[in-house]
């Protein structure tokens, strides 16, 4: 196990387009990172830069204790799992795991030894013998994923190897990949641009937009205290529902108001630093879905919002209500504008059963506690 340490990495490409910038990441030994953001983040170009597929354009790369800034690919002691599967199609599944192992010059017990483990550990014994056109889609990325382990690498680098599957196989080879990173115990950086993958994978999951690192923590950490607004909005579905408001005292308390409403706030619910705000002055206000619900006997006493359904979503074990309000959605965020002027729409989780229909007039309770706020200056999160 080795670890994985970039400092100051940076990359611009020939045309002076940065795709990178002063970027420090810390992989530990035998970790599982997952860098996730949307297409055109810098997380690809960050995991080519780490193989020796592309050259930095400033900084650091050490993998272990070596810097390997100036080496090439094969020196690094690392193997790519790509999302098209890399494998050689005039090759048997035995010759494509074998492959590498010989193009090292192993000895050939020693190659038949650890391919038949990688088999064995993969479940592949069946197709052993196929090419992998007479292959499924999950086999194939499970004979890519042995390509990697036969080799035994201090580090695993995975560039969305399950964007090219359906969603029901992408769940099953989370698991997998995820139990085998851990029965392994090899350090893996791994990229997507799908949050649910991060989440449910990564020990840690490191986010990056227009090139910057945005937030690395705990998935259940990055989920409840985002750095900034658009970490807020890009992990977690339904995305964040972000209102602009602002904070008013009455008396000892703090209010948020949020166009024609006022949500009292108990003295446990405002972050310390919200009393810079308290003079009437204007924040993001962030609430996620499940803190907004039916405002029925479960919620009594909670601050309520009242609109009007828009629209009602049901998933079966709940439905997605949204709900339009008297309120103003932030302005980065709001997209298209609403035909009339300070109204914004927001995503409610309510029961299953919940009597609720389009047009009805609603009530919707708040989990002010849970509330997030961001500056609208900077989008970094107010704590």
């Amino acid at each position: 196990m080795a670890s994985v340490t970039l400092s100051g990495v940076g990359k611009v490409f020939s045309g002076g387009t940065r795709a990178v910038t002063d970027l420090d990441l810390q992989v530990e030994p035998g970790e599982l990172m997952v860098l996730v953001g949307p297409s055109g983040c810098g997380k690809t170009t960050t995991l080519r830069m780490t193989a020796g597929l592309e050259e930095i354009t400033e900084g650091e790369i050490r993998i272990g204790d070596r810097v390997v800034n100036s080496l090439d690919p094969r020196q690094r002691d690392v193997a790519m799992v790509f999302q098209n599967y890399a494998l050689y199609p005039h090759m048997s599944v035995y010759d494509n795991l074998a492959f590498p192992l010989r193009a090292h010059g192993l000895p050939g017990a020693d190659v038949r030894a650890r391919v038949e483990s990688t088999v064995k550990l993969l479940g592949l014994e069946e197709v052993l013998r196929r090419k992998p056109r007479a292959l499924s889609g999950g086999q194939r990325q499970r004979v890519a994923m042995g390509r990697a382990i036969v080799r035994e690498p201090q580090v695993f680098l995975m560039d969305e190897p399950l964007s090219n599957l359906d969603a029901k196989l992408r769940s099953e080879l989370r698991a997998e990949i995820a139990g085998l990173q851990r029965k392994l115990g090899v350090t893996t950086l791994y990229v997507t641009h799908d949050q649910l993958e991060a989440m449910t994978m990564g020990a840690r999951i490191a986010v990056m937009r227009e090139g910057v690192l945005q937030q690395v923590a705990a998935p259940q950490v990055v989920y409840d205290e985002p750095a900034n607004l658009f970490v807020a909005t890009f992990i977690g579905s339904p995305m964040m529902n972000v209102l602009s408001g602002r904070i008013e005292r009455d008396g000892a308390r703090f209010v948020c108001v949020l166009g024609e409403q006022r949500l009292p706030l108990t003295e446990r619910d405002p972050p310390p630093a919200l009393a810079r705000y308290a003079g009437g002055g204007d924040v993001f206000v962030g609430i996620r879905p499940e803190h907004l619900g039916d405002a029925g006997d479960d919620h009594r006493g909670r601050p309520r919002l009242r609109g009007r359904v828009r629209f009602v979503e049901l998933l079966g074990a709940e439905q997605l209500v949204q709900v339009e309000l008297a309120a103003e959605a932030a302005p980065a965020l709001s997209g298209a504008p609403h035909p009339e002027a300070n109204h914004a729409v927001v995503t409610a989780r309510f029961p299953a059963h919940a009597d609720v229909d389009a047009g009805d007039p609603v009530e919707i309770a708040v989990t002010t506690e849970r509330l997030h706020y961001f500056d609208p200056a900077t989008g970094n999160a107010i704590r």
